[in-house]
């Protein structure tokens, strides 16, 4: 099952519920996604049962939607300040080729010869799928932002004045809502963009912070379950008429050096993460990067992210902000 939000005649929330390949149709009082899942984790039920418990009203027309602009991300919180944009890099291996030469290079080579972003990723190739019972290594973290960072499908994605780059990062997210008694609960996964400054991450290791503070998009739908082991997409960057970038990119954890749970589990491991009624976004890496191919985006491109197992695809424009003069002052 897909689920997304919408924006209705009056600025309300519609949520709009389909199969893969089906029509859209509304759920009946839905409130909000976030309302939905509150609901189902809070009364130990699966997020189907509550949305069949309420039912279905009129047909949504989902590509008319994404033409007028009116999809909003496909969840959201009534305080923004409480939904957290999260990831974790280095988990991918890329191709079976790329996979087998990375193995090797770092299983051959000295340690003290291995960069920090080398270490990471053969500490993941060792102990990222952890057996049953056992806890894997923990992998790269950054902190993207809150709700107030998220964009929606088919709106801007703004790269601020100071950015010396604004690149797109193809990948899936988890999305997650903590119930009344502190315990996390995914309610599937999304299309996610999880928009970056390559230039000033390249520059020192120790500005990966920097680079990542910069806004997310994912959706337009979530896909409600477990992800597929092997999820085969593509990325494209769209400038005018022309498409000036287009590669496949792969996740799911046939491709990845970490499980989902383990990833998940060195996230939620925080209580600061396991608030009552907060939303996490957490975006699970990449290994493909229009960057890494000498790309570089300009306000105007459009960034497009698709899997067909996901729904519409993901759509995004370039937009760079304005210069801002920024003074702190005392009271």
């Amino acid at each position: 099952m897909l689920i997304s939000q919408i924006k209705g005649a009056n600025g309300e929330i519609v949520v709009a519920v389909r199969e893969q390949g089906g029509a859209a149709r509304s759920v009946k009082n839905a409130g909000s996604v976030y309302a939905l899942a509150m609901e189902a984790a809070d009364g130990g039920k699966s997020l189907a049962a509550v949305i069949e418990a309420h039912g279905y009203g009129d047909a949504v027309d989902l590509e008319k939607v994404y033409a007028e602009g009116r999809f909003l991300p496909p969840i959201t919180h009534p305080d923004a300040a409480h939904l957290h944009l999260t990831g974790t890099g280095l988990t991918h291996l890329g191709s079976a080729a790329t996979r087998d030469s990375m193995h090797k290079k770092t299983s051959e080579a000295a340690e003290e010869t291995l960069t920090d972003s080398m270490k990471m990723f053969k500490m993941g190739l060792e102990n990222g799928k952890p057996k049953a019972g056992e806890k894997g290594v923990q992998p790269e973290w950054f902190y993207k932002g809150n709700g107030y960072g998220t964009a929606a499908p088919g709106a801007p994605l703004v790269s601020p004045s100071f950015a010396l780059d604004g690149g797109e990062e193809p990948e899936m997210a988890g999305i997650y809502v903590i119930a009344k008694d502190g315990s996390p609960f995914r309610i599937g996964f999304a299309l996610s963009n999880e928009f970056s400054d390559h230039v000033t991450e390249r520059i020192n290791y120790l500005y990966l912070a920097h680079s990542k503070l910069r806004p997310a998009a994912y959706g337009p739908e979530i896909r409600i379950g477990a992800a597929p082991d092997d999820i085969r997409g593509t990325s494209r960057i769209k400038r005018g008429d022309k498409v000036i970038f287009e590669k496949p990119f792969l996740s799911g954890e046939a491709n990845m050096s970490h499980t989902f749970a383990n990833l998940e589990y060195h996230h939620f491991k925080y209580g600061i993460f396991r608030v009552p009624g907060d939303v996490h976004v957490h975006m699970f890496g990449t290994a493909t990067l229009s960057f890494a191919d000498g790309i570089k985006a300009e306000e105007g491109d459009v960034f497009e992210i698709e899997v067909a197992e996901f729904g519409l695809p993901l759509r995004n424009p370039l937009k760079v902000a304005a210069e801002e003069e920024i003074a702190v002052r005392q009271l």
